[in-house]
This record gives C-alpha cells, structure tokens and sequence, in this order.
C-alpha cells in the first residue's frame, strides 16, 4: 500500500521590506514543496507597500496553462522563523502557497507523518 504525504495549512505574517511594521497575518497557506514561490493576495502585498519588482514573471500551471504574474521582495515569518524572499502577487482565483524557496530561506522542512512544518537544523557550510 502506497502511503500519501497529504497536504497542509499554516498561518504566516507577510511584512514589507522597507517599514517591517506594514504587515498582515495570513491565517492559511497551503504548503507547497512543488511550488518555487510563495504566492500572497496581491491586495494584501499592495497594502503593506509591497512594490512590484518582476512585472511579467511567467508560470505553468498544474493542468499546463501558462500565466504571467508580478513578484516582490518581502520577509515571510512563520513562528519564530523568517525570510526575506521573492513573493508572487496571487490573483483571485490563485491558491495561495507557501513555496519551497520560503521553506529553504525559513530553514524549515515538511514533517510529513506529523503534518507540521519542523525546523531543518544547521545550515551547510563550506570547510576551510
């Protein structure tokens, strides 16, 4: 029998790079290791001053379709742990995703049996 990771939700705070106090909580976001990008309501990124850095980054969808959206710089925070990475300014209608790149920047990794987001442990360095 072929078991299956499944899929989870947690809760994040998206801040602006530039005044750390514009912010907003997320309540949920579907963690995404197959997606490079965290992917924010654009309206969210637009009222914390989220400026739009790449205007036409282009995406394949799941079913092959092929969009283009915007991409912005901001610190992503989950618990005690944060980046600062590229986000994508999520449309209506996009699923809002906490991407692989996010994930790797948080220094989190998927605990699949348990669900929940754990931290990776040291980062790799390079030996003298």
């Amino acid at each position: 029998m072929r078991r299956r990771m499944g899929t989870f939700h947690v809760g994040c705070r998206v801040e602006s790079t530039i005044e750390r106090l514009r912010g907003e909580r997320l309540a949920s976001l579907l963690v995404d290791t197959g997606s490079e990008y965290t992917w924010v309501p654009k309206r969210v990124l637009e009222r914390i001053g989220v400026a739009r850095e790449k205007k036409d980054a282009t995406f394949v969808m799941a079913n092959g379709q092929r969009i283009t959206r915007a991409i912005g710089f901001a610190i992503v925070r989950v618990g005690r742990f944060f980046t600062v990475d590229e986000v994508v300014f999520a449309e209506p209608g996009d699923l809002l995703l906490l991407g692989a790149r996010t994930l790797e920047g948080l220094g989190l990794v998927v605990d699949p049996r348990r669900k929940k987001l754990v931290a990776a442990g040291p980062h790799p360095a390079a030996a003298a």
